[in-house]
């Protein structure tokens, strides 16, 4: 059993911060990719930022330079810092791993953390 515990999400003021953090626990063998995804009412579920095993990161235009995706691999944590905040950024954000266990390899989604951008 893999589970996907999210935390850190709030209302906050525009321009303001917050961090997101992801933790994944159970019978994991393998962690091949973390990224959290967002998805705003009316809207389709969205990516956000990804991080892959080796370090590597890629991050949606509309957060670029302003979210900062990292990882602890021992920790099997994602975080997300998110900068600047903008009321657009409003939504219900979700962690998604993609990782192996004994009997295969899947992907998983977090029960999701609301951030409100408002003033």
């Amino acid at each position: 059993q893999v589970q996907l515990v999210e935390s850190g999400g709030g209302l906050v003021q525009p321009g303001g911060s917050l961090r997101l953090s992801c933790a994944a626990s159970g019978s994991i063998l393998r962690v091949y990719a973390m990224g959290w995804y967002r998805q705003a009412p009316g809207k389709q579920r969205e990516l956000v930022a990804g991080i892959i095993n080796a370090g590597l990161t890629n991050y949606a235009d509309s957060v670029k330079g302003r979210f900062t995706i990292s990882a602890d691999n021992a920790k099997r944590t994602v975080y997300l810092q998110m900068n600047s905040l903008k009321p657009e950024d409003t939504a219900v954000y979700y962690c998604n791993a993609d990782l192996s266990t004994i009997s295969r390899r899947s992907e998983y989604w977090g029960q999701g953390t609301q951030v409100t951008v408002s003033s």
